[in-house]
């Protein structure tokens, strides 16, 4: 019985230790606009060591527009730098980009640009 206590005990910490070093780290962010229950926009990124993983689980328009501003821009609506990129992913794919530390994500169903607080940019009427 004693035997069998201590090999028990011992495998609950290899279990253990083995879990501890199988955390997932990084961030994760989650843009979602739903609409009567249905998902009119979902994507998904999960950014760990400079590596940024951005998926389109849903998409009205089929697909997921993103816009990355610099870190330095978030909270700030009229941030005068540019976007680092620009890019799409269509619904049911993923995209992996590397050398990306610190940004902010706007997510959008089309093309048009965005401020950096993920808003639209307003258009000037042309007469």
């Amino acid at each position: 019985m004693r035997r069998s206590i201590a090999i028990a005990r011992r495998s609950l910490l290899l279990a253990l230790a083995l879990l501890s070093a199988c955390g997932t780290g990084g961030t994760s962010y989650s843009n979602r606009i739903v609409d009567n229950g249905h998902d009119v926009l979902y994507g998904k990124v999960h950014a760990e060591h400079g590596v940024a993983r951005f998926e389109c689980r849903a998409s009205d328009s089929g697909v997921c527009h993103y816009t990355l501003y610099p870190g330095a821009c978030v909270g700030k609506p009229d941030c005068g730098l540019a976007p680092l990129r620009r890019f799409a992913v269509v619904r049911g794919h993923g995209r992996e980009i590397a050398g990306l530390r610190d940004f902010r994500v706007c997510v959008s169903i089309d093309e048009r640009p965005v401020r950096a607080d993920c808003e639209p940019v307003a258009r000037v009427a042309t007469r």
